[in-house]
């Protein structure tokens, strides 16, 4: 695992320190939005890395997790008046518990029968909630409306405190994915990844790995559930627990660049502008173009750059440092052998002149 050059570390400065004053100077809630759909996806996509990018496991079901996060605490604050920020926790070991369950069954399965048994287990879930009605079934729940603070997790006067809460949860998910991949955890999650034979061969516990992997994503996951859930304040199975939700999430990962801590957050950066501006802008003539936008870019990726636009940018910018050191040391030859040409004395080039004569 590279370490973050000092470039690398100034440019993520540059960024976060323009993120935190992009209320400052942009008005209006729909720029707002954006950004918010934008952390929240990126969020999404980190949590979903160290699942799919790290250890491999090509999850489909992240919306089961998403959904399991939003409907706990909702239901705790409905029915018991549990504060929001209890009902992510409560929300977040949850969806960690659900995915132990799942994991532990699906422990040995790989590759795409891992994904089958993924999407099975999200629809099993939507389809319980659907169907459930201590939770609302089909007719979903619509959360109180609260004194705004940001004990009570609700703002009605502005977007402002969801944009600087969210970009927090961001920036935990992005600690929590660098620790993971630097950490003894994140070598055994890429060994897992390469092999599973060769991974057994050397004594990683296979099901444990996969298990902490799957747990921590879907926490996470579970988390920005929540936190929809007190965006919108209102939820149904249709809105949190369909599958387009995780298709997204994955899409939003492999265009970044898989397998990178900041990837996800590039992928989500120039994926959810596109969906959002077409839903905004062309309503319902618009629907399907984010879909056609999104499977061309992971065509393009994926046939000209596997590792994603990360994965491009990294690549570039190795390239250019590379280049610059290789013209200062054809710079410094060339001057040398000017040097060398000029330093010959006098009698040793009237020798060579009378030699030739």
């Amino acid at each position: 695992m590279r370490t973050l050059t000092r470039r690398q570390i100034s440019v993520f400065a540059i960024v976060l320190i323009l993120l935190i004053l992009y209320p400052l100077f942009v008005r209006g809630s729909f720029p707002l939005h954006i950004m918010i759909m934008v952390f929240l996806f990126a969020m999404m996509g980190v949590a979903w890395n160290i699942m799919g990018g790290y250890a491999g496991m090509f999850s489909f079901g992240q919306a089961a997790f998403f959904g399991i996060g939003a409907y706990t605490s909702s239901y705790l604050l409905v029915t018991y008046h549990v504060s929001p920020w209890i009902g992510l926790l409560a929300g977040g070991l949850l969806a960690a518990l659900a995915a132990a369950v799942i994991g532990i069954p699906c422990s040995n399965l790989r590759g795409h029968y891992f994904a089958i048994a993924s999407i099975a287990f999200a629809e099993i879930v939507r389809i319980h909630f659907n169907n459930w009605k201590l939770v609302g079934a089909a007719e979903g729940l619509t959360l109180p409306i609260l004194n705004q603070s940001l004990r009570n997790f609700e703002f009605h006067s502005s977007k402002v405190p969801y944009y600087y809460i969210l970009l927090g949860f961001l920036i935990f998910s992005l600690l929590i994915c660098s620790w993971v991949s630097t950490s003894r955890m994140g070598f055994y999650f890429r060994a897992i990844k390469e092999s599973h034979d060769l991974a057994k061969v050397v004594g990683i516990n296979f099901v444990r790995y996969r298990l902490a992997a799957i747990m921590i994503s879907a926490f996470l996951t579970a988390i920005a559930g929540t936190f929809y859930a007190q965006y919108i304040l209102y939820l149904d199975p249709e809105s949190v627990l369909i599958l387009p939700i995780s298709i997204q999430v994955v899409l939003v990962a492999m265009l970044g660049g898989a397998g990178s801590i900041m990837g996800p957050v590039i992928g989500a950066a120039i994926l959810l502008p596109i969906s959002e501006g077409t839903r905004v802008w062309l309503g319902f003539k618009g629907t399907g173009i984010d879909m056609i936008v999104y499977g061309t870019l992971i065509m393009l990726i994926s046939a000209y750059h596997p590792q994603g636009v990360w994965g491009l940018f990294s690549r570039i910018g190795e390239r250019a440092p590379s280049a610059a050191h290789a013209a200062e040391q054809s710079i410094a030859s060339a001057g040398a052998g000017t040097r060398d040409a000029t330093s010959a004395s006098p009698a040793d080039r009237g020798g060579e002149g009378r030699s030739e004569s």
